[in-house]
């Protein structure tokens, strides 16, 4: 059975930098998984991606030598179990705040003894170049489970949830987190005060030698954060790449809207 090199890379403590995939789009699946990119994250969260247009999207980027991720919408059993017999090599699960929490998510993504995921299927032993066999035997070692922490009682929960077994990553959505500190007047936090939540992440991480990471969308960022110690990156996505490119054409262009030519 193949492994997955990201889950490897990670325990080794090397950095890996991957994006978002948003679009759900088949065509744009097989070219960002060619990219170079070591990990894509199917975003099943904030985008209408249903679960047999993820499947296809898992199987076109492994086939491409890429590790396909799901990011659940939330961390149930059901959620959990669908997107890895749907061929999913690792998942993301927003907005773990407690133990418990984080323990559910964890004991979905696992076969007995280690959980209570159930067994059947054979879609998922695909992407892995495995037997349905060979995947129950070996699922619990190669799956990846990667948890958001995205509000203060994540963070203040922090050690305790990232010393958990098989917790392989953290992952913080900083727009998340920066709404989930907002204060009874819904005023958000300072840069300040947002970046000494992250440190306080960043701080756990290190201190249980857990993998943290965040999302982040230049490759300044990216380098600053790694230099910082954080080893789990996504920079933009797929959509912000075609949009930010079209923007920065256009701009460039000095087109004129139409609403602007129809007054000459």
């Amino acid at each position: 059975m193949k492994r997955n090199p990201v889950k490897a890379a990670l325990k080794a403590g090397q950095p890996q930098i991957g994006t978002w995939l948003s679009l759900g789009s088949l065509y744009a699946t097989r070219v960002m998984a060619r990219v170079g990119f070591p990990w894509l994250t199917v975003d099943m969260e904030h985008s209408p991606i249903d679960i047999a247009q993820a499947a296809m999207l898992f199987g076109a980027i492994a086939e491409a030598g890429c590790v396909p991720i799901a990011r659940v919408p939330r961390g149930t059993h059901e959620n959990i179990k669908r997107v890895l017999d749907a061929g999913a090599m690792g998942i993301v699960v927003p907005m773990v705040n407690t133990v418990e929490e984080a323990q559910l998510a964890i004991a979905a993504a696992k076969y007995p003894p280690l959980g209570d995921r159930s067994v059947g299927g054979g879609l998922h032993a695909l992407n892995f170049d495995a037997s349905a066999g060979d995947y129950y035997k070996h699922a619990n070692d190669e799956i990846l489970v990667i948890l958001q922490t995205e509000s203060p009682e994540g963070v203040d929960n922090a050690e305790a949830i990232y010393s958990l077994p098989g917790v392989d990553a953290i992952f913080v959505g900083p727009n998340d987190l920066t709404f989930q500190m907002r204060g009874p007047d819904g005023i958000d936090p300072s840069p300040a005060q947002l970046e000494a939540m992250l440190q306080r992440v960043l701080a756990a991480g290190k201190k249980t030698g857990t993998p943290v990471g965040l999302h982040v969308q230049s490759i300044d960022d990216v380098n600053r954060r790694v230099a910082e110690g954080w080893r789990f990156l996504a920079i933009g996505s797929e959509l912000r790449f075609m949009t930010a490119e079209s923007q920065r054409i256009v701009s460039g262009l000095q087109l004129k809207k139409a609403a602007d030519l129809a007054r000459y």
